[in-house]
């Protein structure tokens, strides 16, 4: 896929862990993303407490999520996430939904779709997940997501599930 922007593209980034102290990566995968020079942050979400997807054993998740404004193809930017995650501590070990440091989502990439091996946009479980939905309509209510709809109607048809917003 050689997709490169000719001009800024809104992109979405969904943030999560739930391992050691989550509110500490978040912030620091926050700035990390922010001194890209090839992104430029438009918002960022408060931070959103969940229950874990996968195994109930885990810690709950803190979550958030963040829109930008970049050119890199969608394929360098994923790397530029999965470098960040591995550099903050995240292990892939295979367990899928287990606990983790950090977890970086591309969940929207401006109006594509993509449907690549090692990548999907928008993100195939952004309509079911609280925990992207409510920080996303916190920030971009009035989003299209390609494919899907507005962020508003997606999340009235996604319970919260206990989602609780945290101070800032």
């Amino acid at each position: 896929m050689h997709l490169n922007p000719e001009r800024p593209v809104l992109c979405v980034i969904g943030l999560g862990g739930n391992m050691g102290n989550s509110s500490e990566y978040l912030k620091r995968a926050r700035q990390r993303l922010s001194e890209l020079p090839e992104v430029e942050e438009l918002a960022f979400s408060h931070l959103y407490q969940s229950r874990p997807m996968g195994p109930e054993s885990q810690p709950d998740y803190l979550n958030a999520v963040m829109a930008i404004e970049t050119r890199l193809p969608p394929l360098d930017l994923l790397d530029r996430l999965q470098k960040i995650e591995l550099e903050e501590g995240r292990v892939r070990n295979g367990e899928r939904w287990g606990p983790r440091t950090l977890d970086l989502d591309l969940l929207v990439y401006g109006d594509f779709v993509i449907d690549h091996p090692r990548l999907k946009v928008p993100h195939p479980g952004l309509p079911h997940r609280e925990f992207v939905l409510y920080p996303l309509g916190e920030i971009l209510p009035d989003l299209i997501v390609p494919g899907l709809g507005p962020v508003r109607a997606l999340m009235d048809r996604c319970p919260e599930n206990g989602i609780e917003r945290l101070a800032p």
